[in-house]
């Protein structure tokens, strides 16, 4: 009895410590390739069919990463399938939930005030609910469902947090908490190993026999894809809180999962959605191109030449720094040349005569006023540099009120104003 003891703690150790890993490996990868999908940018160096590319720095290296929009028109030499880490994540579990949950059913599954179930009963109600759950996701996203991603979503949300408040009756709040965050790990690499590789596969086929692939195959993929990034931090938190009485030993434990499966897909749409950053009349949209909401007179008239060269120029400086802004105000189209007011602080254009002089003229401020920006300094409407922004006209009013002071005074302020802060 004691060697059976020790058996179990070492293969639970064993399985468990894999099992880690492998989700550590799988979420990983998750996480990666929706945040590449995010950066991708498109630039006019690429090949046809390419949805955009990324640069990226890591260990000391630079790295272009470029996505094709459905495949590549030949076949490479050799291609990395991201698949076994989902696959080692699954079976690890199943064999840990066998060793914990299923080989000691009576201390850590069953729960005889709820209903009185024989280890064997147990195990076998465990193991039908994980296939009838992903039965009825799957048929939902194969239905009219699955084109509103919030009612899916919503549905989704409502479906696991009935299917929690059935296994607390069921089973004991320990193995509640497990089997619910066992059915979305279920979810998530049946996607994976029933939906994604499949159609990468045919994908591939297709390639090979020198068909042109069905881009519904990969449209497919990357929704289950989405999926499962969002269901990646409720499936680790469920699977953590099996080791938290706090969590499943108390009535209220259901909803506690409601929580969590409402919270972790909210944080991880914050990391997911596009950065939304203020823009004025005329800034950098998020693939780096010039957007324009007032309709601004760039590229227009007389003075069409001179202005795409300069939004030509400031895109090409602008192409990865999204979070510098360049404010401009609106111009009329018609008939209107482009001036800047170089004493403007926010960098305004004011209209002027359509003379190629002042083409030229605004075209080197305006060239000017990038370089400048592009150098470090942030707009004063930008938040996260509001404090730079101040700072610097402390400065420049104390190098103003030093021409009219004597020079023992104006060391004194400088000395105070580059005095660090004291907490």
């Amino acid at each position: 009895m004691i060697w059976q003891s020790i058996i179990t703690h070492w293969l639970s150790l064993s399985f468990r410590w894999l099992h880690i890993v492998a989700a550590i490996a799988w979420i990983g990868s998750s996480f990666y390739f929706i945040h590449l999908d995010l950066s991708l940018k498109p630039s006019g160096d690429l090949p046809d069919g390419v949805q955009g590319s990324a640069w990226q720095v890591h260990g000391g290296g630079f790295y272009r990463i470029v996505k094709y929009l459905v495949a590549p028109q030949a076949m490479p030499d050799e291609l990395t399938w991201f698949k076994w880490e989902a696959y080692t994540t699954w079976l690890s579990g199943v064999a840990l939930m066998i060793v914990v949950y299923y080989l000691d059913a009576d201390l850590f599954l069953i729960d005889k005030s709820n209903l009185d179930l024989s280890p064997l009963q147990a195990a076998f109600v465990s193991a039908c609910s994980l296939a009838l759950a992903w039965i009825l996701y799957d048929t939902s996203c194969k239905t009219a469902l699955a084109r509103n991603e919030w009612q899916l979503a919503l549905g989704g949300y409502l479906f696991l947090v009935g299917l929690t408040w059935i296994f607390t009756h069921v089973f004991s709040g320990r193995g509640a908490l497990n089997q619910i965050g066992a059915v979305v790990g279920t979810i998530m690499v049946a996607n994976v190993f029933l939906v994604i590789i499949p159609n990468q596969k045919k994908i591939v086929a297709a390639l090979l026999a020198g068909k042109p692939p069905d881009p519904r195959l990969g449209k497919a993929s990357k929704l289950r894809s989405i999926h499962n990034n969002y269901l990646t931090l409720p499936v680790v938190a469920l699977m953590m809180s099996n080791h938290y009485p706090l969590i499943f030993a108390t009535r209220y434990n259901w909803l506690i999962v409601a929580i969590l499966l409402l919270l972790g897909p909210v944080i991880r749409h914050f990391f997911n959605a596009p950065r939304r950053e203020k823009f004025s009349r005329v800034g950098l949209d998020r693939r780096g191109g010039w957007h324009d909401r007032d309709r601004l007179a760039f590229g227009g008239g007389a003075t069409g030449r001179c202005d795409r060269r300069a939004a030509q120029d400031a895109t090409e400086l602008f192409g990865s720094r999204r979070d510098r802004v360049v404010t401009m105000q609106h111009v009329p189209r018609q008939g209107a040349g482009l001036g800047v007011d170089r004493d403007s602080s926010q960098g305004r254009l004011a209209g002027s005569a359509g003379a190629d002089s002042a083409q030229c003229e605004a075209h080197r401020s305006i060239c000017n006023m990038v370089y400048r920006h592009a150098a470090g300094e942030r707009h004063r409407n930008d938040r996260s540099g509001a404090r730079d922004h101040r700072r610097m006209a402390r400065r420049r009013r104390l190098r103003q009120l030093a021409e009219r002071q004597p020079p023992l005074l104006f060391s004194r302020l400088l000395r105070h104003e580059r005095a660090p802060a004291t907490v």
